[in-house]
């Protein structure tokens, strides 16, 4: 085997250890995330305690919270006619705002006041800032009027009424450059004097400055005057997306709900691509001098072997000629003279 071959195959082996360990991390990244996005998503969901259903007006309830954004301003109102016709039918001046703790917990007094329109009534708990959320809690007021609901003239008219928000988490596969997908729930009432039985949505998603593209998904249930429902549609983005998008729900020709959504880049095929340019070179790079190593022409170890080498000669002493050592029968000089 070549010394070129030889030098090589550390180098190898390096480029497949720094690979395998770049993937071990980013199995981590992708599936620590994706274990504890559900979790983490359930406990978004936001929900209100009331420490009374009831009571006299000039007293005061407890209005407790858990599940909401950390550090968010919340405005909390008591409203009449279910709120069916908004912030109009609520005791503005008698209502409180809270900011809600690191765990998206708020617990704060809520003076019982008479709203500007008869019962029933409910504790109105909404996000000022942000995304949008809302809570409608039924409550009772002792000694305040009771009406039925209105009925506005005309035909079926939906408003919304609390919401939007966007539920549902990123799996793994959009790491990779998936389509996203959630699901928008709102609440919407009928204003109108005639019912809405499976009304149809249009679902609009918008990039930047561009134009939304709009799809039409009908909602499956029957919506009566006066009545309000919980409406889900289901939204999905093309493939890769990323950036700020916004959602936009229309019925007929009024635009009911605008949402934004923030989407975060597909790192997964940055990291795919970064792998893939490591991988690829050092394996052909070892295939190529394996091939180079197999075929190459090896020395012939068949023919005679070589005669070894001589050892080395003894030295001798400088002062001695080879014939010249001194002997027994060699007379010196002084014996001759």
């Amino acid at each position: 085997m070549s010394g070129d071959a030889v030098r090589a195959r550390p180098l190898c082996r390096v480029l497949l250890l720094v690979s395998a360990l770049s993937l071990l991390l980013l199995l981590l990244l992708l599936f620590l995330p994706f274990g504890f996005g559900r979790t983490a998503a359930a406990a978004e969901k936001p929900e209100v305690t009331l420490s009374a259903s009831e009571a006299a007006k000039d007293g005061e309830i407890t209005v407790s919270g858990s599940g909401w954004r950390p550090k968010t301003l919340l405005m909390l109102l008591l409203c009449g006619q279910n709120m069916i016709g908004g912030t109009n039918s609520c005791a503005n001046a008698d209502g409180r705002a809270v900011t809600t703790g690191s765990d998206g917990a708020f617990r704060q007094q809520l003076p019982v006041a008479a709203p500007p329109k008869p019962c029933p009534c409910v504790v109105h708990v909404a996000t000022v800032t942000g995304e949008q959320a809302a809570v409608d809690e039924p409550f009772a007021v002792a000694g305040h009027p009771t009406a039925p609901l209105p009925q506005a003239s005309g035909s079926a008219r939906l408003s919304v009424l609390a919401g939007p928000r966007l539920e549902g988490d990123s799996g793994i596969l959009v790491f990779f450059g998936a389509p996203p997908s959630r699901t928008l729930e709102f609440t919407v009432g009928n204003l109108g004097s005639a019912p809405v039985k499976d009304p149809v949505f249009r679902v609009g998603t918008a990039h930047g400055v561009f134009a939304p593209q709009w799809e039409e998904q009908q909602w499956r249930g029957e919506l009566k005057p006066g009545k309000k429902a919980l409406v889900r549609l289901d939204v999905t983005l093309p493939a890769g997306a990323h950036g700020d998008y916004e959602i936009s729900v229309r019925h007929g020709s009024e635009v009911l709900v605008r949402q934004p959504w923030g989407v975060g880049r597909p790192w997964g095929v940055t990291v795919f691509w970064i792998l893939l340019a490591a991988v690829v070179p050092a394996a052909v790079f070892r295939t190529g001098m394996a091939i180079v190593d197999r075929v190459r022409p090896r020395p012939d170890r068949t023919g005679p072997p070589e005669p070894p080498s001589p050892p080395p000669s003894a030295a001798t002493l400088p002062w001695f000629a080879p014939d010249s050592a001194p002997n027994e029968n060699s007379r010196t000089t002084k014996g001759n003279s």
